[in-house]
């Protein structure tokens, strides 16, 4: 497919037929050993007349060769193509055809094609079919999606037909696996899943899928994802999913969840989630810090989250020009169980992106931020949720983490932040306990990137480049009444930052460093 901002592949399509003429010439059919001219998934239209006439007026075709009459067609096509040059060409939508889904719901597809009934012109209604060939094709339930434009009826001159036809899915299952790095879980994952697409009809895609990450963390999850449900404008999620999580190396905890997270609304821009969960934490090597101790046994999540982001850069994994701003609301609480966690959480990130016109080098700017805050009586003096605090560190590139503040290149998962002593054991032969990292309230980092290609050819045709990178960040404490002791001068002056150079490969599956 082409971008939808571009004129699409088109083959002149035929007038409306006359009584003479039952079944109207199709240019395609010119040659049969003739290569045809774009994919399935194009957009066709027609245009009756070379010499300006309105849509929707019928020709006499007096009977001719086929080459004269794919001459004509030439003709009437190449004067559409001049008009639509030197300006708008009128025309509006009269009907939308749908042809080809034996399964899928009608109202599913045409959900889709609204975009269609604003149409004033030819120019607009060629780039709106672009658009809706998209958007069918990104619902994941047809092998190929073709839109024809074809004058409307002769009574009513200046409209058009849409017709679409679509070809559904011949295999609706279809299963993965890889491996991913997610910031969110601070941790890389082998993944698998199998998904099942339009089962009821409604372009529902079901799937199941099982995660195992190299820090010992395991996820298996069922979910279903309905385009449009109820006549809702956004598409409805829901997964039902188990986590296990150990943390036991870094502080003294393994994590547990079983829940259901339901998205309530979803637009390129914007996404709302709620999340209910019972969680439990537990310390089976008794070994954990009294901080930790206090946090372990079971409690109830029930949030709702609302996340903003915008993403202008032209690359994810090395942007060389853009900009790209997230923000995410997180609020607990909102079931009137005593064990259920309250607390409000923000965080932000900002990605600024610089070219720099040579080696392809471009500088990396960006800065992020989060706190969390627990709410209800007595909230100043509480501590705020374990798994919900800020933790920097590990083996995640911040130049591919967007999100919020979570990598720092040069220190190890968890390393920096408020730490407390493990447990003591009294065994003269026993090995220093060492500590755990707690996590904090409020976390900030910087980061300034410089990429740029390496003089050497075969380097740049496999994409591997340099980099110099600085970055800085800090986790503070501000529960239990901490936040008297904090200022700003004292937190610029705790910065944790490094330096440094590196090499990057990137492959099909992963980006190495």
């Amino acid at each position: 497919m082409s971008n939808p901002d571009s004129l699409p592949d088109v083959t002149p399509l035929k007038s409306k037929p006359d009584p003479e003429h039952p079944k109207p010439f199709n240019t395609d059919d010119i040659d049969e050993e003739e290569e045809e001219d774009g994919d399935e998934n194009d957009v066709e239209y027609d245009d009756e007349d070379a010499k300006g006439e309105v849509f929707g007026e019928p020709n006499r075709l007096k009977p001719q060769s086929r080459e004269a009459q794919f001459r004509s067609e030439k003709l009437k096509m190449d004067s559409l193509l001049q008009r639509m040059q030197s300006g708008p060409v009128s025309v509006r939508v009269h009907d939308v055809i749908i042809k080809g889904n034996t399964k899928t719901k009608d109202h599913v597809i045409e959900a889709e094609t609204e975009v269609l009934n604003n149409v004033g012109s030819m120019q607009e209604l060629l780039k709106a079919s672009q658009i809706v060939n998209l958007r069918l094709q990104a619902l994941e339930i047809f092998d190929s999606v073709k839109i024809t434009l074809d004058s409307g009826p002769p009574e009513l001159p200046g409209t058009a037909n849409v017709i679409i036809e679509v070809v559904e899915t011949a295999s609706p299952l279809s299963g993965q696996i890889g491996a991913y790095t997610k910031a969110e879980a601070r941790s890389s994952t082998v993944e698998g899943s199998l998904k099942y697409k339009n089962f009821f009809g409604y372009g529902d895609l079901w799937d199941g899928s099982l995660a195992y990450g190299y820090d010992h963390s395991a996820e298996l999850s069922a979910g279903v994802f309905l385009p449009r449900f109820k006549g809702l404008v956004t598409p409805v999620t829901a997964r039902a999913y188990l986590l296990s999580q150990d943390w036991l190396k870094f502080s003294s905890y393994k994590e547990r969840s079983m829940g259901l997270s339901l998205g309530l609304f979803s637009t390129p821009y914007h996404d709302l989630a709620y999340n209910l969960a019972w969680r439990t934490l537990t310390d089976p090597s008794q070994m954990s810090s009294r901080s930790i101790r206090r946090q372990l046994g079971h409690n109830l999540l029930s949030s709702l989250k609302y996340t903003f982001k915008f993403d202008r850069r032209n690359s994810t994994m090395r942007p060389t020009r853009g900009y790209a701003f997230v923000s995410t609301t997180q609020i607990g609480g909102l079931t009137p169980d005593s064990r259920s966690l309250r607390f409000l959480r923000q965080e932000f990130d900002l990605r600024y992106v610089v070219p720099l016109g040579f080696y392809h080098a471009a500088l990396n700017f960006g800065v992020s931020g989060g706190v969390v805050f627990p709410w209800g009586n007595g909230f100043s003096s509480r501590p705020s949720s374990l798994p919900e605090r800020f933790f920097l560190g590990g083996n995640i590139s911040p130049v591919c983490a967007l999100g919020g503040p979570t990598a720092l290149w040069g220190f190890k998962t968890r390393g920096l932040g408020p730490t407390e002593p493990k447990r003591q054991v009294n065994n003269e032969n026993a090995e220093p306990s060492g500590v755990d990292f707690l996590g904090g309230d409020l976390a900030v980092t910087a980061l300034a990137d410089l990429s740029f290609d390496l003089p050497f050819r075969w380097f740049r045709e496999k994409g591997i480049h340099a980099h110099v990178f600085a970055c800085a960040g800090n986790v503070a404490k501000l529960t239990e009444n901490e936040y008297r002791n904090i200022s700003v001068q004292k937190f610029v002056e705790s910065l944790r930052s490094s330096v440094g150079v590196g090499l990057v490969v990137p492959t099909s599956l992963f980006r190495m460093e």
